[in-house]
C-alpha cells in the first residue's frame, strides 16, 4: 500500500476542501435601485445592467 511521505498541513487540507463547497447562486444587488438581482443580468425592478436603462419596465 502507499504511503503518505510527509505531513500535509491544515491549511492545504482546507483549502482543497473549501473548493468542494458549494454554496448555491448568490444573488447580488442592483446599484441602481439595490434590489437583489442575479449577476451579469438586468435588473427585473429597474431595468438597468451596466448602468445603462436596457428594458423599460412597467408597473402593474
Amino acid at each position: 500500500m502507499p504511503l503518505q511521505q510527509s505531513k500535509v498541513s491544515k491549511a492545504s487540507v482546507r483549502s482543497r476542501k473549501a473548493a468542494n463547497r458549494y454554496r448555491g447562486l448568490q444573488p447580488a444587488r442592483c446599484p441602481q435601485c439595490g434590489a437583489a438581482r442575479m449577476s451579469h443580468r438586468v435588473c427585473p425592478s429597474c431595468g438597468t445592467y451596466k448602468g445603462r436603462q436596457v428594458v423599460s419596465v412597467t408597473s402593474e
